[in-house]
């Protein structure tokens, strides 16, 4: 189940090179006003990011960033365009990413020697830009969106967002082995506050699910101001640190203003991935599946075709925790020892509690969620303070999965 995907000849996946994707900026409405090239030194600008290792030139005309003053026309956007793509045509050895979200630009765009499309609003600006892919059998980096660009707040509506573009795009005949997936990092509205971009970042390894290649565009964004409450000029060391973490978590292509230094962290952390074990034999292959979260569980059934009642019966089943309790007695703890092993669980506590040498102990729980949650129940009409416990394990299972608890802090 590795990801090795081809993109206009360009391997990408698991088993090859993360890929720096460097940003041409011709936009002057940007968040980012030095990343704004001027045409008459864009060669110059091309040829330096590819000789730093970007392998993917990103051209963009017209600025996403929420606060952007004027929003431009489709026809400002497609001059800015034109220009750019006659002079780096058979001038970089990279592939050219036109990023625009309007199917006349990109038809044009592609007309003119772009290698793919990258559409920040997951197909939903314009209906027709589904079409001209199928059409032209190009590639696209399809951005999470529900509605507007990067509006699914939280890693579960973002999962949920790529399922529906990925199903979308199939049903229009799109090959999906082609699209490249971007869980929109970014305040892309003003209810997007930095919390759930830490959520992405640090749950990105979630998105393999999709077995598709996974793009991270963090450079200079919000989220590493909201840390180091600096302006996007001094934000480099801040993207860096964002960087090597989704790259350890499973990122193949990072969406980049300053190739030379990406490249060094790409490299480094790239290095320390872990690989997925898998083995072949005789036309047998056994994975191991890095799911932590029950929703996650429940694509993966359903793309096997499992039902969608079995997939949501099946969902608790198909995670497990491990709990320690601490400072209980050791009759408190044999409670519970002997309640999650009827549940199928098991349960880990010294010697001296086994063969009550002692009155207090601490004690590791581990089954599946269903398992724990069964057992949290039971215990509610229990004697002693088992009631108490009960409710404590419920409230940490509850913020296991609070994106607020997780990562809203003092910033």
């Amino acid at each position: 189940m590795f990801v090795d995907a081809d993109i206009c000849g360009l391997k990408v996946g698991d088993e090859h090179p993360v890929r720096i994707m460097g940003v041409l900026n011709l936009s002057q409405e940007s968040f980012y006003r030095s990343s704004v090239v001027n045409i008459d030194s864009i060669l110059e600008k091309a040829q330096a990011m590819v000789d730093s290792g970007a392998t993917i030139l990103d051209i963009g005309a017209r600025s996403t960033w929420l606060l952007a003053k004027p929003v431009i026309s489709r026809e400002e956007e497609l001059q800015r365009l034109v220009p750019a793509l006659a002079i780096l045509k058979d001038n970089v050895d990279a592939l050219i990413s036109v990023d625009t979200m309007f199917a006349d630009i990109a038809e044009k765009a592609l007309e003119l020697g772009a290698d793919m499309i990258n559409d920040v609003s997951g197909f939903k600006a314009d209906e027709r830009m589904l079409d001209v892919l199928v059409e032209s059998g190009c590639p696209a980096v399809v951005m999470a969106t529900e509605r507007i660009p990067g509006d699914p707040i939280g890693m579960n509506a973002i999962m949920d967002s790529l399922s529906g573009i990925i199903r979308q795009a199939h049903e229009k005949g799109m090959d999906t082995s082609k699209l490249v997936l971007d869980p929109a990092i970014g305040r892309w509205m003003p209810e997007k506050g930095p919390i759930y971009d830490f959520e992405t970042m640090d749950q990105f390894e979630r998105l393999k699910v999709f077995q598709k290649p996974l793009l991270a565009a963090i450079s200079r964004k919000s989220c590493i101001d909201a840390v180091l409450h600096r302006p996007a000029d001094e934000r480099l060391y801040g993207t860096l640190a964002a960087t090597a973490i989704v790259v350890h978590k499973g990122a193949h292509i990072i969406r980049t203003h300053d190739v030379p230094q990406t490249m060094d962290v790409v490299q480094v952390a790239a290095a320390m991935r872990s690989r997925q074990p898998v083995v072949k034999e005789n036309g047998f292959e056994v994975s191991v599946l890095d799911i932590k979260n029950p929703e996650d569980a429940v694509r993966s059934m359903k793309e096997m075709g499992v039902t969608g009642t079995g997939a949501q019966i099946m969902k608790k089943k198909s995670i497990s925790r491990v709990l320690k309790i601490s400072n209980i007695t050791t009759t408190e703890a044999l409670i519970i020892k002997q309640e999650i092993l009827a549940r199928g669980g098991d349960a880990a506590l010294e010697r001296d509690a086994v063969s009550h040498e002692t009155e207090g102990t601490d004690i590791l729980i581990m089954g599946t969620i269903l398992q724990l949650e069964k057992l949290a129940k039971k215990l509610e009409c229990q004697a002693r303070d088992l009631p108490v416990i009960s409710r404590i394990i419920q409230d940490t299972l509850q913020l296991d999965d609070n994106v607020e608890y997780r990562y809203l802090r003092e910033l």
